[in-house]
Parts: C-alpha cells; structure tokens; sequence
C-alpha cells in the first residue's frame, strides 16, 4: 500500500503502549501522529491531529475505553478506530464492535496481525472516494555530474506543482555541503535538515509544517544545514523518518540529491516513485549516466524507476548527437529541456521561480510538459497518455526560432 496512514494511540499502561509503539515506527505503511496515556484526553487529541486511525486499547478499564469508542465515532466520524485487548470474550469484541470499532486486535499483536489489518482499513478508506487519499509522489532529482542544473529543475518543478490547486509540495535539498535550494528561492528559513532530524522521534505533521519555509508559490522548503558540521546529524535512518512524515503530509516530495550518493541519497532514492537523473549531452556526464545505471541496476526495483532528462539540449557545438547519446546509455532519453542561459540566470539571481518569473519561457512550458509525462495531468483529466507523450516531448520546440515540431 502507498498510502501512508497517520495513527493515534491511547493506552493507559506504558508497557503495552510502548510495545506497540515500537511496532508501528518500524512500519513504512504508518506514521505515528501521537500517543495519550489517559483515555479522557485522547478526544482532544484526535480532534487536535485528525489522524486516519485511532487505536484505543480495552485493558485498563474495558467500560470507559468502550465509552471512548462510541464516543469518539459519533463526534470524529472521519477517523476509524481500531481496539486493542488481550482478552477475547465474545461479549467485549460485540460491544466494541457496536460502539463502532472497525477491527478488535489480540495482544499481544504480531506486525504480521498489526500490518493486515493496516492494509485492510487502508484499502476501505482510501477507496472510499472521499478524496482525501494521502498517497504522496516522491520525485528524485539526480545530476550525472555537478553543474547540470538539477537544483534548478528541482526548485522550478516543485514551484510549478505547488502552484496548482489541491497540491501540496515540500523540496528537500539533501546537498549537505553545498545546496543553495534556498538562494533560488530567496529565502532565509529559520530551521534546516539538520533541526528536523534532530528532533523527527517528537514531531509530528503540524510541527514539521512549521519547521518548514513556505515560498509565496506554496511550495515548502527543507534546506541543508548552515553550518559544515551539522551535516554530521543527518543520517540515513533519520532521514527515513523525516521522509516518512514528509510522505504523510504532502501530495508531492521533490528531494534534490547531492552529486556524492552518499547512504542518505540512496535512502531517498529507494523511497522515490521516479527518478529523474539530469544529464547533458557531453562525454562526461554520458559516461557518468552509464555508470549511475549500472550501480542502480544493483539494487531491486531502482533502475526502473530512473528517467534520463538532457539539459540544454539546443547548445549548438560540443554536443553529442541524441543518438549517438541513446547508443552510449543504452536506453531511450525520457525528455529533452532546452538551453535557456539568460532566463535561468535571471531567475536565479532574483530568487524567482519560472512559474511567476518567465511563465511563458520555453524551458518553463518544458518543465510543465515534464511534469505531465511523468506523473500525469495535474488534475487526472484531459489528454490521453499518447497525446501528453507528445507535447511533452515536441510541445516546447514551437518556442524555438528554427525548430520543426516532429
């Protein structure tokens, strides 16, 4: 499932309630919103986080946590809610049951037990139709060498999405030494990558929110650490964390990678739903695309993930021909993004996006023509597969004196 289910907990005795705690964070399906110790609280908890699933467990006192149920399904009908009891008797799973209780677990649960009953209360809500699915779509953007432009695909693709309705998008910037996400956004964020990482085990989706930089487009930003050293706390397992919670809590995650592909790059990688690796049309980057797909080829499910977008694909000399580059690689160039200097320096310098900067540009219509063949129409509606393919691979090359559409 790639639904990410939000869960709160309430569960008078600790030890239980850590128990089960532990067992949900080791699970990528959930994210853990918050846990109560006091079964009188959990209501305004749940009316405060909104979580998809609350888990009430019955042992401490079965009459007031069945009270609880009935309650909180009357006055937060959104949220399914799941019990919790070490004893079976068929008179407490019928009055959970009816109280309106969606699945009675047995403790102590295996994750096996925990995970299907997960997907099965997953599966019911988000194909209910109600909107309100938090699937996110994880985009990766990769460079095959430095100075291919991913930051500024990164940063304009997660503007252009943030900018249409029903989107929410967050930019991770994971160059920890050297990102400037930040600059292109003129933006001076008050918390970084390492702040949040520091602190993932206490936050929770309103926390990280205003941990993060909100661009006037809509877009949020996680930018790398200010200081060298605090790099040094990042890593990989907090930073599957913090990309879990991002996944619950944005429609969209744009995460631009550093150039090393280090442990945390690869961590992000392995989360992302594509892969767009940026190369340009010269020998070096050709040869480092080859070289990228053979180390991905290694790992399960990842190289199929992985699309090759040339930039600056109209410099008129050095270049090696699209053939002749299809021919190196050994695969198909996903899509082609035209060379345009004078607007992507003005756009940087100024810290403007394209969207509101140069909305009209030909590497602006690209971006959006890329956007469509990657993940589709932004609203689910419109042109056809065959017909999206074809603008986003010819839709931009009106825009260029001297080119013929195909």
């Amino acid at each position: 499932m790639s639904t990410v289910l939000r869960l709160a907990i309430v569960d008078p005795h600790d030890n239980t309630r850590e128990s089960l705690k532990t067992m949900l964070m080791g699970m990528e399906m959930v994210w853990l919103e918050a846990e109560c110790s006091r079964y009188e609280f959990f209501p305004d908890v749940i009316r405060e986080t909104a979580p998809d699933i609350g888990v009430v467990s019955l042992d401490s006192n079965p009459e007031q946590a069945i009270e609880l149920v009935r309650r909180l399904s009357s006055e937060v009908p959104g949220t399914i809610l799941l019990v919790a009891s070490s004893h079976t008797d068929g008179q407490l799973i019928l009055r959970s049951m009816r109280a309106g209780a969606r699945e009675f677990l047995t403790l102590p649960i295996t994750a096996e037990e925990l995970g299907t009953a997960l997907e099965r209360v997953g599966a019911t809500k988000f194909a209910s139709g109600d909107g309100k699915s938090r699937t996110c779509q994880v985009i990766s953007v990769a460079g095959a060498t430095g100075g291919v432009g991913s930051t500024s695909i990164a940063v304009n693709l997660g503007c252009m999405l943030a900018s249409q309705p029903g989107n929410s998008v967050a930019l991770v910037d994971l160059d920890l030494a050297l990102g400037d996400a930040d600059v292109f956004l003129d933006s001076i964020p008050d918390y970084t990558l390492a702040d949040v990482s520091q602190s993932v085990s206490r936050l929770d989706i309103q926390l990280l929110k205003r941990s993060l930089t909100k661009h006037q487009t809509g877009l949020y930003l996680l930018p790398r650490p200010v200081e060298l050293q605090d790099s040094q706390m990042i890593t990989a397992e907090g930073m599957h964390k913090v990309l879990g919670l991002l996944k619950a809590s944005f429609t969209h995650l744009i995460i631009d990678l550093s150039k090393t592909y280090s442990a945390i790059d690869m961590t992000a990688l392995e989360l992302s739903n594509h892969v767009i690796l940026i190369s340009q049309l010269d020998l070096p980057c050709l040869r480092n695309v080859v070289r990228l797909l053979m180390s991905f080829d290694e790992i399960e499910g990842l190289k199929e993930k992985v699309q090759i977008v040339v930039n600056r694909a109209d410099l008129e000399s050095g270049q090696i021909s699209l053939k002749k580059a299809k021919e190196t690689i050994g695969r198909d160039i996903f899509a082609q993004l035209p060379n345009d200097y004078r607007t992507m320096v003005e756009v940087r310098n100024n810290g403007v996006p394209l969207v509101t900067q140069a909305p009209k540009a030909a590497i602006t219509q690209a971006l959006r023509d890329l956007i469509v063949k990657l993940i589709g129409n932004p609203k689910g509606e419109g042109e056809e597969p065959e017909e999206a393919e074809k603008v986003a691979t010819g839709g931009w090359r009106k825009f260029w004196p001297g080119q013929k559409s195909s």
